[in-house]
């Protein structure tokens, strides 16, 4: 485990070398206004980057996808806090996706464990655990609902992107249409899914 949180700090140490594309803090500044056509454009420069950093370290394909969406749902809601005076937008971004995988990643070396000690000693679940469980089915519950409130291309393009993780350039292939409207589509599809959970900017 040591080596694998040295090797996540190393990441993260190469990302803030990096100054990101040109205007990115304009962008973010943007959407930080409720700008969504700044987030649009955002999302395009920033999500080969961030995703890239979420799949070195979760490395499961499905839950890199999950905390990409995460990411990119943390960035619409918080970016009123970048502050552009302590650093690059680009840096506060994948500081941002390395807390998120990380965070995943313990979570699932947590679970593992529990799961382990819960079948070694042969008790019943604790309260803690059913609560735990009982909530999660609430927000993917709450999350199905909403996905109900986006169009028929928004949700077809959520899907196979998220849930059954596909690429976007093989959503493109799969819908039929350009790799451009994809993207469009997911964009539009978050804001939406933002909007029906109650998430404020």
């Amino acid at each position: 485990m040591l080596e694998r949180e040295r090797a996540q700090s190393t990441v993260l140490r190469g990302s803030e070398d990096f100054e990101g594309p040109a205007g990115a803090e304009d962008l973010l500044l943007r959407v930080a206004r409720g700008d969504e056509a700044a987030f649009g454009q955002l999302y395009d420069v920033v999500s080969g980057s961030v995703f890239g950093l979420v799949r070195r370290v979760v490395r499961d394909q499905a839950q890199s996808e999950e905390v990409f969406q995460e990411v990119m749902l943390e960035v619409w809601r918080t970016a009123g806090r970048f502050d552009p005076d302590r650093g690059k937008a680009m840096t506060w971004i994948l500081t941002m996706s390395h807390r998120r995988a990380v965070d995943r990643v313990r979570s699932a070396q947590a679970a593992s464990v529990r799961d382990e000690r819960i079948g070694v000693l042969g008790v019943t679940t604790p309260f803690d655990e059913v609560v735990e469980q009982v909530t999660e089915r609430l927000e993917q519950r709450k999350v199905r609902r909403c996905l109900k409130f986006l169009t028929d291309l928004q949700r077809e393009s959520v899907v196979l992107a998220y849930y059954q993780g596909h690429s976007y350039p093989e959503v493109a292939g799969l819908l039929g249409v350009p790799l451009g409207t994809v993207k469009t589509r997911m964009r539009d599809g978050l804001i939406r899914l933002r909007d029906c959970l109650g998430v404020t900017v």
